[in-house]
């Protein structure tokens, strides 16, 4: 459902790869603006809808049932 430790990885390996192919900046202003365009890019990406969303709030319903709380 939800794998933030994934997700965390997942944005590093996102920045190691970018970082990784330059040998070097100019600046550290250059790195900065880099990786902020990256967080950027990356982060737009954050916003799409989850997939099977509903299937997955069903399952959650069935076994965890009065505990989880519905948000509207």
């Amino acid at each position: 459902m939800i794998y933030t430790t994934n997700a965390i990885e997942h944005f590093n390996r996102q920045l190691r790869k970018v970082t990784k192919t330059k040998s070097a900046f100019v600046s550290d202003d250059a790195l900065l603006k880099q990786l902020y365009l990256v967080t950027m890019n990356i982060t737009d990406k954050w916003m799409m809808p989850v997939r099977d969303w509903g299937s997955i709030r069903m399952h959650r319903m069935i076994y965890f049932g009065d505990s989880v709380k519905v948000r509207l």
